[in-house]
């Protein structure tokens, strides 16, 4: 059977913040975090519903950004262990076991970047440029039927616009627009994304939105396209909405917990995220 789903990197929880603030210098945010998604239908390349076996892709994920220079901050997020996961494939009419299930485990692909702030930090709207490169750290091909990945086996370089506005003391929002640069057969992206954040209980509680989208340029090999039985699949495109909710329990340290789901796609999951995870704030 041939799937097409995709493994959504939209959130913090499993891709870097387009946050257009800087990190203050030798300051930072450092989290640890299980990302995890399952999911027994998708999207197929013209928008429908079509089932497959279920999936499951299970991150330990380590993120942090923290500021070099007062305007330039480096950020990454490493897999420390990803889990691909696919289940027994039952018949329908005796119930037993025709495709057994398997595992693969590892690194995944990480991403690393750096943002620089196009003004200077403290500007009423803030502007920052950010370079992201996505490491090939993952397993591209593994398990019996070489169908089982916790990367896509190609490098990227994508480069981020964003801007954002302090509302108020508690409220901000942020757009972004970025150019996903893809390599080894795959096609090119156009990615954007906007964020709003309302702080509660005098900033102790952050609850935020984000709503981000993918669109392919088609410009990749057709092969890439057609064969793929990955998570990971070429031309992907998505609409996509995800909450989150952050608490500080000490005035650096805090607890955060996500989830996220596809409105729209093509060739992705149907089905939600979550995330939760532990956070260190040394930028207050």
């Amino acid at each position: 059977m041939r799937l097409f789903p995709f493994f959504i990197c939209l959130f913090v929880a499993a891709s870097l913040s387009a946050s257009p603030w800087p990190q203050p210098k030798g300051k930072g945010y450092f989290k640890l975090y299980e990302w995890w998604l399952q999911f027994d239908q998708h999207f197929t390349s013209t928008g429908a519903l079509d089932p497959n076996a279920t999936l499951g892709l299970y991150n330990t994920s380590v993120y942090a950004e923290y500021g070099l220079t007062d305007r330039l901050t480096g950020v990454i997020n490493l897999p420390i262990y990803s889990r691909n996961v696919i289940n027994n494939q039952l018949s329908g009419t005796r119930g037993n076991v025709i495709i057994p299930g398997e595992a693969i485990g590892g690194l995944g692909d990480t991403d690393i970047a750096l943002r620089y702030a196009l003004n200077k930090p403290g500007s009423t709207l803030p502007v920052s440029a950010t370079l992201t490169l996505g490491l090939p750290l993952g397993e591209s091909a593994g398990g019996e039927q070489m169908n089982l990945q916790t990367g896509d086996g190609e490098f990227n370089q994508m480069l981020t616009l964003s801007a954002g506005k302090s509302l108020t003391k508690d409220l901000y929002a942020t757009a972004s627009l970025g150019i996903n640069n893809r390599s080894n057969g795959f096609s090119d992206e156009f990615r954007y994304g906007l964020e709003a954040g309302y702080g509660l209980a005098d900033q102790r509680v952050w609850l935020i939105g984000r709503l981000a989208g993918s669109k392919s340029f088609m410009n990749g090999e057709t092969a890439e396209t057609v064969s793929s039985t990955s998570i990971f699949s070429n031309n992907a495109e998505y609409l996509s909405l995800g909450g989150e909710i952050n608490i500080y329990v000490t005035s650096k340290i805090g607890i955060s917990a996500g989830a996220a789901t596809a409105l729209s796609g093509r060739i992705i999951a149907a089905a939600p995220s979550f995330s939760i995870g532990v956070f260190l704030d040394t930028s207050k």
